[in-house]
């Protein structure tokens, strides 16, 4: 093919950070597959990584800044000032120049900031571009526009991992790399439908499981992992608090735990064990009374001794954070390998699987409101999204600037949402396109992908990849937009590439990426660096000691108390039905881009719901519409299995047409304010 060339770089997708190598021919991608020499894909990819591409040449791209008719009729100081670069679109929409874009957000953003204060203002996203990107959003946040409200997208997924385990072992990510899954004896996948969500995560985990039969699965329903499973945990809804504590509860009475570690590096044990032992509900028996689950009384005692006795991993999802004790919940979990010394060492250790390309990446950046860069405290703490939205509600939070995260579709209760966005006086949205957010943008900005840009991402362990641009764009880079936009409002913001705002990061975040330089980037292309990377990189964290004060290890017992599901069947009184949410291999959360590749799309067009085979058929119908206390869906089709538990219903969320999280509310993790997106009551009504 006429001037092909094979360009390495990162997929774009899941938070697995797979490397990749284009054939790219006159400025178009004509297949992606696997660098052969990949650490982290090992030359495989799944469907979104060899497929997902076709979004780039996707005709609804949005290529010129918009701005609201509505919003210049509103300001129409701002209609003056920006009128001779005016073109009118449609009945909602002006083009303009990106000049023309950044007056106008400028001039709106130094009014609302006059007349009601900083605190006025907000910056939310970050986790789908790069950690330039994401730093140059919280610094212009911060000092700029002197607002401590920034957030990103880990407010809706692993936000509780992070408090979880820097509250017990003062760090919040994974603590070993994807390859030592071939090291270790026995692994506890939790809350993890690994084989759709990280499918080259789980091509290592049933590889080992295959072998060596040793993985055990918890979730609330059947999933493709159970078939490579020793010990298949099938648990009511919102119980990972309660399995986690009665497995703390065995290695403690059975005595199971390292005498040596808990002495060496941790504290509080004592006072953790006598929590346990004193709590009725932390004894694995507690399930011979729950009628369906009596099994558990047995299964959960025989994953407590192999877990104790080898050298064990543990890799949990969205299934234990997206819940109101999800960061309890990942306390827990770090408690068993404190217990058990797994922790620290090859094979052994705590990874959190996390969702999107960038969100260590943005986390690390400071796109939180309680943490700057390099996590560190920051001169003032903003508020966290759920937060935000009662602000906007309330009318105190004014204007809003979005970057690449589609609050109108990902977030819960978005009957609320949007009566909280239309109280706003200015939201601007830098996007690929006219999403669910981007429809209620006041200026709507389109921006490079990250195949079209030069970037770093991090992905769910650690480890550091430098993107290059597959084809070029002539859109700005979302810091572009960041750096005129701080221009605009006399910052100084004069980096003349995305590695000018990497040194500086390198600087600021001295402790996880002073030696990261562009160049070593460039040389490990495929490999990647995982932080903290100084003279070499680590791949393996907590060694010597754990990243608390005192360098220990700390205990912090949280009972379970009963609810939902559980308190129902307990009580005799169960009825209705408990809903959860995932997602499915061919497309990736809100579907913006791979809805926009025709090979992805046609595998799944909708949202399809998951229903035991049995209550389907008594049902009658193929289309129903889920309703809670806060909203309902669209008409969903309905898929009878045999997979799904009675009273358990299951159903992906990235279609935004399906209104899956209009049937959430403020039911949230207590830390993290994370919504509690794995189970909710619903009832059937007939489509």
């Amino acid at each position: 093919m006429e001037n092909l060339q094979i360009i390495d770089t990162v997929c774009t997708y899941c938070g697995v950070g797979c490397d990749i190598a284009a054939s790219v021919s006159n400025n178009r991608v004509q297949s992606i597959s696997a660098h052969p020499e990949g650490v982290v894909s090992e030359g495989k990819l799944c469907v979104k990584g060899k497929y997902g591409f076709g979004f780039l040449e996707s005709p609804d791209r949005l290529k010129t800044p918009r701005i609201k008719r509505r919003f210049l009729e509103e300001n129409p100081e701002i209609l003056k000032a920006i009128e001779p670069d005016l073109i009118e679109l449609d009945e909602r929409w002006y083009e303009c120049s990106l000049e023309g874009a950044i007056k106008a957000a400028a001039l709106k953003l130094q009014e609302i900031r006059d007349r009601h204060g900083a605190r006025s203002l907000a910056s939310i996203g970050g986790a789908r571009t790069s950690c330039e990107s994401a730093y140059l959003l919280q610094k212009f946040t911060r000092e700029t526009l002197g607002s401590p409200h920034v957030d990103n997208c880990a407010r809706v997924c692993h936000a509780p991992s992070l408090k979880g385990m820097r509250t017990t072992i003062g760090e919040g990510a994974a603590t070993n790399p994807y390859n030592d899954i071939y090291n270790t004896e026995f692994m506890i996948v939790l809350g993890s439908n690994t084989t759709e969500a990280h499918p080259i995560i789980s091509n290592r985990i049933v590889d080992m499981a295959s072998k060596h039969d040793n993985l055990a699965v918890f979730d609330v329903r059947e999933i493709t992992l159970h078939r490579f499973a020793k010990y298949k945990g099938i648990i009511p809804h919102e119980c990972n608090l309660l399995i986690l504590n009665m497995m703390a509860y065995v290695i403690i009475t059975e005595e199971l735990f390292s005498e040596s570690f808990i002495q060496n590096r941790t504290a509080g044990f004592e006072e953790f064990k006598a929590q346990i032992l004193s709590d009725p509900l932390a004894n694995p028996r507690y399930f011979e009374e729950i009628e369906g689950y009596e099994y558990l009384s047995k299964l959960i005692p025989k994953v407590a001794r192999e877990y104790a006795l080898k050298k064990s991993m543990i890799f949990w999802g969205l299934g234990v954070t997206e819940h109101v004790d999800g960061s309890y919940s990942v306390m827990a979990i770090v408690h068993l390998a404190l217990m058990t010394g797994n922790v620290g060492k090859s094979g052994a250790g705590l990874m959190p699987l996390r969702g999107q390309n960038n969100v260590q990446g943005a986390c690390d950046m400071g796109m939180l409101p309680y943490y700057a860069p390099d996590y560190q405290s920051p001169k003032e703490e903003g508020l966290a999204t759920p937060e935000l939205i009662d602000e906007m509600l309330e009318g105190r939070v004014k204007g809003v600037l979005n970057m690449g995260e589609d609050l109108m579709h990902i977030h819960p209760n978005l009957n609320k949402m949007e009566r909280a966005l239309g109280n706003l006086e200015l939201l601007v949205v830098q996007e690929l396109f006219e999403t669910e957010i981007a429809k209620r943008a006041d200026i709507l900005i389109g921006v490079k992908s990250a195949y079209e840009k030069t970037g770093v991402y991090i992905n769910a362990m650690r480890r550091l990849h430098l993107s290059q641009p597959l084809v070029q764009s002539e859109l700005p880079d979302d810091w572009e937009v960041i750096s005129r936009l701080g221009r605009e409002l006399g910052g100084s913001y004069e980096y003349g590439d995305s590695k000018a705002i990497w040194d500086e990061v390198r600087e600021v975040a001295y402790r996880r990426f002073s030696g990261a330089s562009y160049q070593r980037l460039e040389r490990h292309r495929v490999r990647g660096l995982q932080w903290p990377v100084h003279t070499e990189d680590t791949p393996i964290l907590h060694q010597l000691d754990f990243r608390t004060e005192d360098g220990c290890g700390h205990f912090f017992y949280h009972a379970y108390k009963p609810r939902g599901m559980l308190l129902e069947i307990s009580q005799k009184s169960l009825s209705g039905y408990y809903l959860t949410t995932g997602r499915t291999l061919a497309q990736y959360n809100n579907a913006s881009q791979t809805k926009r590749s025709e090979k992805l799309h046609r595998r799944y067009e909708e949202d399809i719901l998951l229903m035991n085979d049995k209550e389907a058929s008594a049902l009658g119908v193929n289309r129903v519409i889920l309703r809670s206390e806060h909203g309902q869906s669209a008409p969903l089709w309905v898929k009878p299995s045999d997979k799904i538990s009675p009273k358990t219903l299951f159903c992906t969320f990235h279609h935004a047409s399906s209104r899956i999280n209009h049937l959430f509310g403020d039911r949230r993790d207590e830390f993290t304010l994370t919504a509690a997106f794995k189970s909710i009551k619903v009832e059937i009504i007939k489509a």
